[in-house]
């Protein structure tokens, strides 16, 4: 099969890549700045919206899988205009030339589409989001729906893993706590960590089967994201007194946060073969992953 993957470069894009790669797919990884690792590079910017039809009759994908977005929470927010363009009007252009030339589309979403007030979203909730970044991920959505006969809807949440450039929240508490540096943690915000790597067999399984409409594919575990930080501190051995655990009220932030995100992965779950997994055994698999990188 030949795929088409925006957002190669990116945490989420850069494992689908790979996987699909190991697979021995035929993967165009498109990005705009950083050239990806894996798959054909090709070169694709989401603001020039004529060029992104284009590129996609060119290739003529059998799948396109959309994991690009505008993802900065707080420039979604100070920039309206850039995340509409990136990802409503991109996303509204990708949409249009799939369908066209019958590709089924995958599209990478959030639980920031949920308002948080309920906490283990299944996929038949009423969605609202809080802040602008959810709402154009909703409007991106919508639009799928829309204009696509052949879809997939994928939210996942608090995605990690490594990355060369992109600095997840385990790496971030990881350095911090190595370089001895106290930092603050919310204590009330509830979400589903999810290990890319686990997402993207899900991810992968679904296209293979060809599953259509909206899955919810995270962690099972749904966690602060202080007690997350001090599972980390812990898989370490590095000390957890440097954690200050704060309110997401006290935070200086323009966009609002959900306070629970946290999805139900239930449908999957009895679904899929790959199941979504524990935060225990995702923090195990990182830790891996971690040794295996500083070993290199």
């Amino acid at each position: 099969m030949k795929f088409l993957v925006t957002g190669s470069a990116g945490l989420i894009g850069n494992q689908i890549v790979h996987d699909l790669e190991k697979s021995e797919q035929t993967v165009y990884s498109c990005y705009n700045k950083m050239k990806p690792v894996f798959g054909i590079p090709t070169k694709l910017d989401l603001i020039n919206l004529e060029n992104i039809g284009k590129i996609i009759k060119q290739i003529h994908p059998d799948v396109v899988i959309h994991s690009a977005a505008l993802t900065d929470v707080e420039k979604c927010d100070t920039d309206i205009e850039l995340a509409n363009i990136l990802n409503v009007k991109a996303t509204e252009v990708i949409a249009s030339e799939a369908e066209k030339i019958d590709s089924h589309l995958m599209y990478i979403s959030t639980d920031y589409v949920f308002d948080g007030k309920k906490g283990l979203y299944a996929e038949t909730d009423l969605t609202n989001p809080l802040n602008n970044y959810g709402k154009t991920k909703l409007f991106g959505e919508k639009i799928i729906q829309n204009k696509n006969s052949n879809w997939s809807i994928i939210r996942t949440s608090t995605p990690f893993g490594l990355h060369s450039f992109k600095k997840t929240f385990p790496t971030w508490v990881y350095e911090n706590l190595k370089n001895k540096k106290k930092i603050n943690i919310l204590e009330d915000q509830f979400t589903s960590p999810t290990y890319v790597p686990n997402l993207s067999k899900m991810i992968f399984e679904i296209i293979s089967r060809n599953l259509e409409g909206f899955f919810h594919l995270s962690g099972s575990t749904k966690i602060s994201r202080f007690e997350f930080a001090k599972m980390i501190a812990t898989k370490f051995n590095l000390d957890s007194t440097l954690l200050n655990p704060v309110r997401i009220d006290t935070m200086d932030w323009k966009a609002i946060r959900p306070i629970d995100s946290s999805l139900d992965v239930s449908k999957v779950n009895s679904l899929l073969k790959i199941k979504p997994i524990s935060i225990k055994q995702s923090l195990d698999e990182y830790s891996l992953q971690l040794t295996n990188s500083f070993s290199l």
